[in-house]
């Protein structure tokens, strides 16, 4: 087969999606467990009319969105940080010391499977080549296409949270208050299916299982803070 057929195959692969995927996911899922739970805390509390269910599901969404764009920002950097003092290292050790690091690589090559003779052959030409990348590569494990971007990550954090958080929010628009929590559940139910089916269909997984553990996950973040909101309603706090 074609080594250009090889190549077009590789595309179908997901790993390259993993810096972005993972934020946008845990965006639209925390959104909707997060806004559902606060705005279903606050009716099981009785705390207010509707109109302030739907302006503490807005905060929410708002403030929630902001935090998830902010706590990916820092997480990939400190991540690209930790990564980039490693490349720095290696380099000090390729210069100090370029026959030790020779033999790191070649014994690493022989635990998955290489003799000792063809795993020099490979390192050889690994080091004549750019040997920092292999060190990179195969020592660290750091790959150029599964690196995230701060930026990326945090804005696709963002809008998947907004978006998640918007289906429970529509429900506190329910005819009466009172049907306010169950609206905002049936919602954010139909909204956690939506995740769960998305989310396994982007990673190429069956759809079942996952999306069955994003449902109970959800589920009982919801169960939790209306029982804690109705603790709260019946101790007069």
């Amino acid at each position: 087969m074609a080594l250009e057929d090889v190549f077009q195959r590789n595309l179908h692969h997901r790993t390259h999606r993993a810096g972005w995927l993972r934020a946008a996911v845990l965006g639209a899922n925390d959104g909707l467990v997060s806004t559902a739970s606060l705005m279903i805390g606050v009716a099981a509390a009785r705390a207010g009319e509707q109109s302030f269910l739907i302006t503490a599901g807005a905060a929410g969404i708002a403030a929630g969105a902001m935090s998830m764009a902010v706590g990916e920002y820092v997480s990939v950097r400190s991540q690209n940080d930790i990564e980039e003092s490693d490349r720095l290292l290696e380099i000090e050790h390729l210069a100090i010391d370029p026959e030790g690091e020779f033999e790191e690589l070649v014994h690493i090559y022989m635990e998955r499977g290489l003799s000792r003779e063809l795993a020099v052959q490979v390192v050889h030409a690994m080091h004549e080549r750019n040997p920092l990348e292999a060190h990179l590569r195969d020592e660290l494990g750091q790959h150029p296409h599964t690196k995230a971007r701060p930026v990326q990550a945090a804005v696709a954090s963002a809008i998947a949270f907004t978006l998640g958080g918007l289906i429970p929010f529509v429900g506190a628009f329910a005819p009466t208050s009172g049907a306010a929590a169950s609206s905002i559940v049936g919602f954010t139910i139909v909204g956690l299916v939506i995740t769960g089916v998305v989310s396994a269909r982007t990673a190429g997984a069956k759809i079942l299982t996952p999306t069955l553990r994003v449902i109970a996950g959800g589920v009982l973040g919801m169960a939790i803070t209306a029982g804690i909101g109705h603790l709260l309603h019946l101790s007069g706090i």
